[in-house]
């Protein structure tokens, strides 16, 4: 029975450690000879709690290192107390940060960061990083661009023992285009400059004046360790600087100077017109108002040619009226013809009847 007790006591502090949880990133790469920060994240019920970082394959058996109860920090390779490891709680951000500094290859490995609870019956809270240490080199940017005619820098770092290592700026698949550095670790000439800061384990490789030719692949060198780095050069954009007179200031009235010579003027160059959206509506609407009054004029026309001709023929109708009148001694508007006489215009016809 005591045995089922110590059992259930202890699942249940491991489940009570899996609700409470610290979390951190998975893995971390960096350079031999550089230093490596790790977040380590806390739920709020922590604040008040130790925080420590030890190193492991299992929580079981880690080595502490640094924790937030202790003035000063132990070396990750060994018991020596030195300032490699760093370590500082923030509680109002619920976060413990631990740096640790000038790494060497043998530094890698597993890692922890641990909160610890305090209670024999609960676990502490835990959560692990791997951390590898490379010798090698990188580049803070595999790709870069810049305008044409300006400049553009590309940052290499390299690990520790590279540090003494010449170092090189090539164009990718040209061995001779190698720009290499001196003893001083500096290089320059029209368009390159290398300045190698060891301290910092990186060199800096400035192109000034880029050219359109510039574009392409190139790489960094330390020793036998290399970087591919991607340089782009953009077309510079052209730009034309248009000189506008405020349309509030009148046009100038100044007379030309007075020259005994014959002035030449040159002719104005046209203008280029841009229609706006408002200006060619109103356009539009222009050419409509005088296509319509066009027609308005040319109805008008045709109506009043009518007119006339209809006055015309009316005039002619009454003028035949009348004349008919005096030849037959009627007025033009006797209605009754049955009794009239019958003239005939024709005197031949006339005579016939006569006779």
């Amino acid at each position: 029975m005591q045995q089922l007790i110590l059992l259930t006591l202890g699942l249940l502090a491991y489940i009570t450690a899996s609700l409470c949880s610290v979390t951190t990133i998975d893995e971390l790469t960096v350079l031999e000879g550089n230093s490596a920060t790790v977040p380590c994240h806390y739920d709020p019920q922590y604040a008040g709690h130790v925080k420590y970082w030890c190193r492991g394959r299992t929580i079981n058996f880690c080595a502490s290192l640094a924790r937030t109860d202790e003035p000063r920090s132990a070396a990750s390779s060994g018991g020596e107390e030195t300032n490699k490891v760093d370590i500082f709680d923030d509680p109002v951000q619920q976060v413990f940060t631990v740096t640790m500094k000038d790494l060497k290859e043998a530094d890698g490995g597993w890692y922890w960061c641990g909160v610890e609870v305090g209670n024999m019956w609960i676990a502490d809270v835990t959560a692990s990083v791997h951390i590898n240490v490379l010798h090698d080199v990188s580049v803070a940017n595999s790709r870069v661009s810049g305008v044409e005619g300006d400049s553009v820098t590309v940052e290499c770092h390299y690990s520790e023992r590279y540090r003494q290592a010449e170092k090189k700026w090539c164009r990718s698949g040209d061995w001779s285009s190698c720009l290499v550095t001196n003893s001083e670790g500096n290089y320059k000439d029209a368009s390159v400059a290398i300045v190698d800061d060891g301290a910092r384990g990186s060199f800096t490789v400035t192109i000034t004046d880029l050219r359109m030719r510039y574009t392409g692949w190139y790489f960094c060198a330390a020793g036998h360790r290399q970087k591919a780095v991607h340089v782009q050069v953009i077309p510079r954009p052209v730009t034309t600087a248009v000189s506008m007179m405020p349309s509030s200031s009148p046009p100038s009235t100044q007379q030309p100077p007075a020259s005994s010579s014959t002035a030449v003027y040159l002719p104005l160059q046209p203008k280029n017109i841009t229609m706006e959206p408002g200006d060619t509506q109103r356009r539009a609407l222009e050419t409509a108002v005088i296509c319509v009054s066009l027609m308005l004029l040319m109805g008008m026309a045709v109506l009043a040619r009518r007119m006339w001709n209809q006055h015309k023929k009316e005039r002619r109708l009454r003028q035949t009226e009348e004349l008919k009148a005096r030849l037959t001694g009627y007025p033009g508007d006797v209605g009754d013809l049955q009794s009239a006489t019958v003239i005939f215009l024709n005197g031949d016809s006339q005579n016939a009847l006569m006779v």
